[in-house]
């Protein structure tokens, strides 16, 4: 009996929450971030203003509903990634098939893109997980989370996705960018000092 309650509570705030985050990029979509307050949001969803602010701790927090699955995922993509495999590999499939399905021509993307508050929000959102990704690549590893080598992945790892999703295509230029972190620059021109490159003497 307990555990049908429980199940029932959880749906409810998983229904309000969704509730209160499809009202926001509604409104928010149709006249603009700036325009929509965050008590027309709670109406639109027809819940009271409180009820809002225990779901979501900011207006900018509205439009990003998945921030603790995002973080959960790029954990699990390390822990539990399969026998024998590198943590380098694990992280590069898991952004290929995760951080490169975003649309471009998805409301909630053209909204974050179109609104300087959102942007600024968004990458905020996603260096939090830094340190979350650090600490589990020292664990996996046995390094700690200050080493460079699990710094560095971490951040290439959370900075990567803003490349590849500005490229034509997404897929292929997250895979290419992890095969530059893992085999280096030697191969490009950035390697080959005046070789080819305009206004350097070789």
């Amino acid at each position: 009996m307990t555990g049908t309650a429980t199940g029932r509570r959880e749906r409810k705030k998983a229904q309000t929450r969704q509730a209160l985050a499809d009202a926001a990029v509604r409104l928010f979509t149709e006249r603009g971030f700036d325009d929509v307050g965050v008590r027309e949001v709670a109406e639109a969803a027809d819940v009271s203003l409180s009820t809002l602010f225990k779901h979501f701790p900011s207006k900018e927090a509205l439009v990003f509903d998945l921030d603790a699955d995002v973080e959960s995922a790029l954990v699990a993509a390390v822990s539990d990634r399969a026998p024998g495999q590198s943590v380098l590999h694990a992280l590069r499939d898991h952004m290929v098939h995760a951080r490169t399905a975003v649309r471009t021509d998805d409301p909630t993307y053209v909204l974050v893109e179109s609104t300087p508050a959102l942007r600024d929000y968004a990458r905020r959102m996603w260096s939090r997980h830094e340190k979350t990704l650090a600490a589990t690549l020292a664990e996996a590893t046995g390094l700690t989370p200050e080493d460079p080598a699990v710094a560095g992945l971490a951040r290439f790892t959370l900075e990567a996705p803003s490349i590849a999703r500005a490229s034509e295509d997404p897929p292929r230029t997250m895979r290419d960018l992890f095969n530059l972190l893992e085999h280096g620059w030697a191969t490009t021109l950035l390697a080959r000092q005046g070789e080819g490159c305009p206004g350097r003497d070789g």
